[in-house]
């Protein structure tokens, strides 16, 4: 089968790789429909991670079950089906309670020992406890079908930072990040009922589709005023806040404009951070949560609301491209060029 493989910083090829096959009776076999390009998967492309040449890309994707093991009663073959970013057993003491990321069985797709999203079949352990299925209603419906994929990482994960910074009906939100983490948790504040949201980002297309996605002001974070100004627009502070970007820069404007007594939800991949403002943190009694999202745990209900059309997070898949296209898709994402990818791999 074809597949991304890394071979070192900006060298991204397509090549050909073993073919999956099933090794325990718990796994399935998944023919790749849509897989996406991260902003996380950047980290090696830049060089920033040090992975292995020869390592798998990608851990976005949806697909159609080809074949399950003996053990696998949940997930039948010919099932349209998206995968989190990362497979857990569902049944240890961390799955029990929804933190499936933390699972004692936990993978992340991709690297040396697992395949990636970015091809054309994938080898899925704990299908039962990691597959979700794709309603008729998302899976006839070309646009919806581009807008699961958003469901199994950067989706889900902005819902996990508007939920764990205690979003309201009703309330106020800031996301501070306009890439596509920040402008899902944009949309997804909105659909919890916040009545002000605010983006903070510093690329005005990017801030275009926040007000699309429902933020009612937007500030440009290079703007040398900017903490001040989301701290006059919310009236002395957001009661919940949202880092969606993972850099120190970020992570400071985010505890500069929380009010005190809210909290602060990290979701962003941390690249660079090295300091906390502890003070800030003690004085204010402000939380910081978040942090790696279950993505597993909000993927039946987020499948709801798309299927329902009660959100849409296709508009942040800016460019669409066929598998062989992943190279130019990396150049495009890491130039700014892109905001997601969509790799469309085969026909569902």
């Amino acid at each position: 089968m074809k597949a991304t493989v890394f071979h070192g910083a900006r060298d991204v090829r397509v090549e050909t790789v073993p073919d999956p096959s099933i090794r325990e009776p718990t796994d399935a076999i998944v023919r790749v429909v849509n897989a996406a390009i991260c902003g996380s998967d950047l980290w090696p492309y830049r060089g920033v991670a040090k992975w292995e040449a020869g390592a798998r890309l990608g851990h976005e994707f949806t697909g159609i079950v080809e074949a399950v093991g003996s053990g696998v009663t949940a997930v039948r073959t010919g099932q349209f089906v998206a995968a989190p970013f990362s497979y857990a057993d569902g049944s240890c003491a961390f799955c029990r309670q929804h933190l499936y990321t933390s699972c004692e069985h936990a993978g992340f797709w991709g690297g040396m020992d697992d395949d990636g999203g970015q091809g054309q079949f994938v080898r899925v352990p704990f299908a039962d406890a990691t597959l979700v299925a794709i309603p008729d209603a998302i899976g006839h419906d070309a646009v919806k079908r581009t807008a699961v994929l958003a469901l199994t990482d950067v989706m889900g994960t902005g819902y996990h930072g508007v939920v764990s910074a205690g979003t309201q009906a009703g309330g106020t939100v800031v996301v501070v990040g306009d890439g596509a983490v920040g402008l899902c948790a944009v949309q997804s504040a909105r659909y919890l009922g916040a009545e002000r949201v605010v983006s903070v980002g510093h690329h005005a297309e990017r801030l275009a589709l926040a007000e699309r996605f429902g933020a009612t002001d937007v500030v440009d974070s290079h703007d040398p005023d900017a903490a001040q100004r989301v701290v006059e627009l919310t009236h002395g502070g957001a009661p919940s806040v949202v880092e969606a970007v993972g850099m120190q820069s970020s992570l400071d404007l985010a505890l500069a404009v929380v009010r005190d007594g809210g909290t602060v939800a990290f979701v962003g991949v941390p690249a660079g951070m090295e300091t906390l403002a502890f003070r800030r943190l003690f004085s204010g009694n402000v939380a910081l949560r978040g942090a790696l999202a279950p993505v597993r745990a909000y993927l039946p209900e987020l499948m709801s609301a798309l299927a329902a059309g009660a959100i849409d997070p296709s508009p942040v898949f800016t460019l669409k491209l066929p598998l062989e296209g992943a190279p130019q898709g990396y150049k495009a994402m890491d130039e700014r060029a892109a905001i997601k990818v969509a790799l469309e791999i085969s026909t569902p």
